[in-house]
């Protein structure tokens, strides 16, 4: 019952955090995300887990916006990379968000002008990306969403863009199976991708995902971070 009960604290808490991301996304990045329960030392354990399940997506706006995040948020998610390390043995997409909250947190407290802002520790093996299926591969890179930003550069984004019809049909098929969370996060991927096909119409896509899985404040953050990241100021295209 009590370890019910803290996975119903812990899922609750980290859709409280999603929800106040989504938010940032929406007004700019100006918004605290961890709130008052974390600062005031309340079911802080629960709240540093749900920081490190939500992973580097926690500091998305401020990444996309170029704001700075507030001291408690950047505590709260430095703590959550300390607190949290992968163990031997775990899953590759558990190592790779790691690396990505590592790799975020350099780039946020890096000083301006810094070379290192945007490296990071060794990357974890990734080439059981280059063998999945099309299915597979949708899966685990909707996993793996908080590596799909502008500018970033790693194997696993390397992998994305060798496959874009791949992820493509992944996003058509999570939609027909009414899987609104990784059809979030395969569009959030297809926004940063060259050569989606034109007739998959992303833009329709996300909105029916947002309108059919909005309940879901993780669904609403991928959208509105798909969305943001295929405006010509941050994707940069021409």
């Amino acid at each position: 019952m009590e370890q019910s009960g803290t996975s119903s604290l812990l899922q609750g808490a980290v859709q409280d955090l999603a929800t106040g991301v989504a938010s940032a996304l929406r007004g700019g990045g100006h918004r605290r995300m961890t709130g008052d329960p974390l600062v005031a030392g309340a079911a802080e354990s629960v709240a540093v887990a749900a920081v490190r399940v939500l992973g580097a997506d926690l500091m998305l706006p401020h990444l996309l916006f170029h704001t700075p995040p507030a001291p408690e948020d950047l505590a709260a998610f430095r703590k959550a990379v300390g607190s949290y390390p992968p163990r031997v043995g775990v899953a590759p997409t558990v190592q790779w968000s790691h690396w990505a909250m590592r790799r975020t947190l350099r780039r946020l407290t890096a000083s301006p002008g810094d070379p290192a802002a945007g490296t990071g520790d060794a990357e974890p093996e990734a080439g059981w990306l280059d063998d999945a299926t099309w299915q597979t591969l949708t899966h685990q890179l909707s996993v793996l969403a908080p590596l799909a930003v502008p500018g970033e550069e790693c194997a696993v984004v390397r992998a994305a863009r060798r496959r874009p019809v791949d992820v493509a049909r992944g996003f058509v098929r999570a939609v027909r199976r009414r899987d609104w969370r990784q059809a979030a996060g395969a569009g959030r991927w297809l926004a940063l991708l060259d050569g989606v096909p034109d007739t998959l119409g992303l833009e329709t896509g996300l909105d029916f995902v947002e309108l059919m899985g909005g309940s879901d404040p993780r669904v609403v953050l991928q959208v509105r971070a798909a969305r943001l990241m295929r405006t010509e100021a941050l994707v940069g295209r021409p």
